[in-house]
């Protein structure tokens, strides 16, 4: 397909959102009765931890992994039914720029996608209902309604973003020079170097030090959350998916350390 139509990418957490998805996620499991009060906590103590020393390509792995094997042999209708009280937290979340940027976009005629680590059963929900085009979130594999425990795509974290929206422009014909990506986080590099147009969004030091090396837009935009936690280099996509898979996990009678 001959590449004609032009996009732009948004990372979710600290980006369309201030603040991160990862706690609405967990809170949601909770409340549904998916662990318990002490295990959210518990589980919230060892994210703040992970965000803070950041990751590394093994930590990264293992929270792929572990995801995969919390989600294996569940029902897809788990993950989806999280969405009532999930979708409504982060809507009220979107941040004002963001949602202008997002109208601009569709005004210039071009698609635009939510592009995270979580999840495209929670992903696609939130882009619909922010009328984007769609969501571009970790796929895992299903039959028969439940899940295998292996993924049907890349993890869409870091170089697996931008695979991500490299196989999505193939399909939909999306000219990646010029379109536009946005994120937060140095994490996020692959998928702002793939794209004409990148723009750095309340940069962390190391994306902020490499926006002002390759001259590339830098942009602040209002926090609107009490309590925004703020990241490390790498961690917000992964810490959403390993407070997920812990959730998911607990509801199945088993811990995941």
């Amino acid at each position: 397909m001959e590449a004609t139509r032009r996009a732009a990418f948004f990372d979710l957490d600290r980006t369309l959102i201030a603040g991160a998805s990862a706690f609405v996620f967990a809170r949601a499991a909770r409340e549904a009765g998916y662990l318990t009060t002490k295990d959210f906590v518990r589980d919230a103590v060892k994210a703040v931890q992970f965000r803070l020393t950041g990751s590394t390509d093994e930590m990264t792995d293992a929270v792929r992994d572990q995801m995969l094997a919390a989600v294996g042999g569940r029902q897809q209708s788990d993950l989806v039914s999280l969405n009532e009280a999930v979708l409504p937290e982060l809507l009220g979340m979107i941040r004002p720029e963001a949602r202008n940027l997002i109208d601009q976009h569709h005004a210039a005629g071009r698609d635009t996608y939510i592009v995270s680590a979580s999840p495209i059963e929670l992903v696609e929900p939130l882009a619909r209902a922010l009328d984007m085009t769609g969501g571009i979130g970790t796929v895992s594999e299903v039959v028969d309604g439940v899940y295998t425990g292996r993924l049907a795509g890349p993890f869409c974290y870091g170089d697996g973003k931008a695979i991500a929206i490299g196989d999505l422009a193939k399909r939909e014909g999306i000219d990646l020079e010029k379109s536009w990506g946005y994120s937060d986080s140095s994490s996020d590099l692959p998928m702002l170097e793939i794209v004409g147009h990148p723009v750095a969004v309340n940069p962390d030091a190391n994306l902020s030090r490499v926006a002002r090396e390759r001259g590339w837009p830098v942009v602040v935009f209002s926090q609107r959350t009490k309590t925004v936690v703020r990241r490390s280099t790498a961690a917000s996509g992964a810490i959403a998916i390993a407070l997920l898979a812990y959730s998911l996990g607990v509801r199945r009678g088993r811990s995941i350390n």
